[in-house]
């Protein structure tokens, strides 16, 4: 920051790292200190009060402050950082600086600029095979895109816009309220800085038509619900041949039959019958990725016991490897026994002594404990 420039935090009596409702609180006692009304004919306490009501409109404000901190005055002159040759902001050029302000730094200060075409949103459902292997599809959407007769310009071919009369080609107005100097889009030529005198009659002078448009759409191995694809320059055209945004596709996985998800974690449950949960044995179930998982269940397996299978369960995205399968075992009890079956069960039943099922006696001991017996 130059030496000869007044630093708009000392115009305030306030420090650097003052927030909000000081910066408030030291410029309304200011004001009203050097309010012209309140100094009739006194020219150092009307520049005094422009002075700290130019600072208060960039301190106020955390886009301008933060400028302010990182360039100094220098954001604000024409160009912006790094720009030049602008004097001391001394108490008489200080209006000069706040019409800078809303001038050069944040938006006017030169041509127009064409403005970027909107970014737009797909929503597309996937399955969860295709969030596990990804995918290659195509998408048809609608989208305003160049008009071919005019390549975008808006206007008939073999004319061209002219530099509106009123801004000079900024596409902003100025106009003096009070003490201060705001910008305004031109009511002319509607903040374009150009004027079309002869438009063309398929776009009506827009430069783009709505048109649908095929795209293909890759989808990587390892998506989940949220996960978002960007199509660059895919979105809608800018008017008047200016770039396009982009296109934005947001992924929802369907839910699955059997697999759950989380991360990059499978999870499903899988029924066993209560002698195989006895016993303990193996059992093979297919996997999201088509081969076969085989797991050994422990003999006394007990329903909700999860078993775990590493690398078998969700690729990871834009990464290696995968995370892992998990499966829930859910002990079945028959419900349909033949005469055999259930004379089988109820010799097992005479043989029962009580330890076979630890859980379930320290159960009830427990129970009679708390009854008192």
């Amino acid at each position: 920051m130059s030496t000869t420039e007044t630093d708009l935090y000392e115009l305030l009596g306030v420090s650097r790292d003052a927030d909000g409702a000081t910066i408030k609180s030291a410029y309304r006692k200011l004001a009203m200190k050097h309010h012209p009304d309140r100094n009739p004919g006194c020219t150092k306490s009307e520049g005094k009060f422009k002075a700290v009501s130019a600072a208060y409109e960039v301190l106020k404000d955390p886009q301008k402050r933060a400028a302010y901190d990182r360039f100094g005055h220098a954001a604000f002159q024409q160009g912006g950082p790094g720009g030049g040759g602008h004097p001391g902001a001394d108490f008489g050029d200080i209006g000069d600086i706040f019409e800078t302000i809303f001038g050069s730094a944040f938006g006017g200060g030169g041509r127009a600029r064409p403005r970027r075409g909107a970014d737009l949103r797909y929503d597309m459902q996937i399955e969860l095979e295709d969030a596990f292997n990804g995918k290659s599809t195509e998408i048809e959407i609608e989208v305003s895109q160049n008009c071919e007769t005019c390549h975008g310009t808006g206007a008939t071919p073999g004319t061209r816009a002219r530099t509106c009369n009123l801004c000079h080609g900024q596409g902003q107005v100025r106009a003096k309220q009070g003490f201060f100097v705001v910008e305004r889009p031109c009511p002319n030529c509607h903040g374009s800085g150009e004027v079309i005198t002869s438009p063309c009659r398929d776009c009506r002078g827009e430069g783009r038509i709505d048109k649908a448009q095929a795209l293909a759409v890759e989808i990587p191995p390892g998506v989940d619900t949220g996960t978002r694809i960007r199509l660059s320059g895919k979105g809608e055209a800018g008017p008047r041949g200016a770039p396009p945004g982009d296109l934005y596709i947001f992924l929802h996985v369907k839910p699955h039959a059997i697999f759950e998800r989380e991360g990059t974690t499978l999870a499903t449950r899988v029924p066993i019958s209560f002698t195989q949960a006895a016993l303990g044995g193996s059992i093979t179930i297919p996997n999201i990725d088509g081969e076969e998982v085989t797991v050994e269940i422990p003999a006394g397996i007990q329903s909700g016991k999860q078993l775990r299978q590493r690398g078998a369960g969700m690729p990871v995205l834009q990464g290696r490897g995968r995370g892992d399968l998990v499966i829930e075992i859910a002990v079945e009890t028959p419900t349909r026994l033949s005469k055999e079956q259930r004379a089988l069960l109820e010799q097992f039943r005479e043989l029962e002594t009580g330890d076979e099922c630890p859980e379930s006696r320290g159960f009830f001991n427990k129970l009679k404990d708390a009854l008192g017996g």
